[in-house]
């Protein structure tokens, strides 16, 4: 079965109205953020508790430190400084998800960092020297037929191949970029069948119409996306409907 994964733990008010806790109804793993461009203790204590209760999976979701543009935009950091900031955000959710009983299934990057990791060898290294030093046993979801899978698999670590349903992809295989016209899927129907499409036929059709080929373990739904929660779960009925 595919699984089907949304990043939280990254805006109070989605806590707040029940957003976060609304949508582990439909997907199966959840990444947290863990303070690096958003998040802190109590957010990702709060939501551990809830994915428990809910039967979902609990990831990582560490980023460039860089809480102003949450994490979206490229930093320039001294090599051992991002290693010790990606270890060290993995470190914190590892411990508290210890204190609550919970095991932590998996590792994804946010923003910059894994959309530059996708297609830069070094990035993506020093990624993997950061899941080596915390938790090596861990798979990582990267972007699927990137770079950074073989890097990753190359380093001794496991992979899953994610795909999205609520972003538009390039030509090349890449993510659309957010501040580019037509980026976001926003209606629940397109994104259920590009999700579908991914599903069954390992493919999706990219901005410019033509067709990519993409092998996927996981498909992500983002929180933050306009119509969220109806995009989960159109998502969720669609993959169900054919697992």
């Amino acid at each position: 079965m595919i699984d089907l994964n949304c990043d939280m733990g990254e805006i109070q008010d989605l806590l707040d109205n029940n957003v976060y806790s609304g949508l582990m109804d439909y997907v199966t793993s959840i990444n947290l953020a863990c303070g690096g461009h958003a998040g802190d203790e109590t957010m990702m204590r709060s939501l551990i508790r809830t994915a428990h209760r809910k039967d979902v999976n609990v990831g990582a979701h560490p980023s460039y430190p860089d809480r102003e543009n949450f994490g979206r935009m490229g930093m320039d950091l001294d090599p051992e400084e991002l290693v010790e900031s990606i270890s060290n955000q993995v470190q914190d959710l590892i411990n508290i998800a210890r204190e609550e009983n919970v095991p932590v299934t998996h590792i994804k990057p946010h923003g910059a960092l894994y959309n530059l990791a996708a297609g830069d060898t070094a990035l993506a290294q020093l990624i993997g020297k950061a899941v080596i030093r915390v938790a090596p046993s861990l798979p990582v979801m990267c972007l699927a037929g990137s770079t950074m899978v073989s890097v990753l698999l190359d380093s001794g670590l496991d992979v899953m191949g994610e795909a999205f349903a609520d972003r538009t992809y390039e030509s090349d295989g890449s993510l659309r970029n957010r501040s580019l016209e037509g980026a976001l899927i926003t209606d629940p129907g397109q994104a259920a069948e590009q999700a579908r499409s991914i599903a069954m036929h390992q493919k999706v059709i990219a901005f410019d119409g033509s067709e990519i080929i993409i092998e996927a373990a996981t498909i992500c739904v983002h929180s933050d996306t306009p119509n969220a929660p109806a995009i989960a779960m159109a998502v969720s009925q669609e993959i169900g409907n054919i697992q």
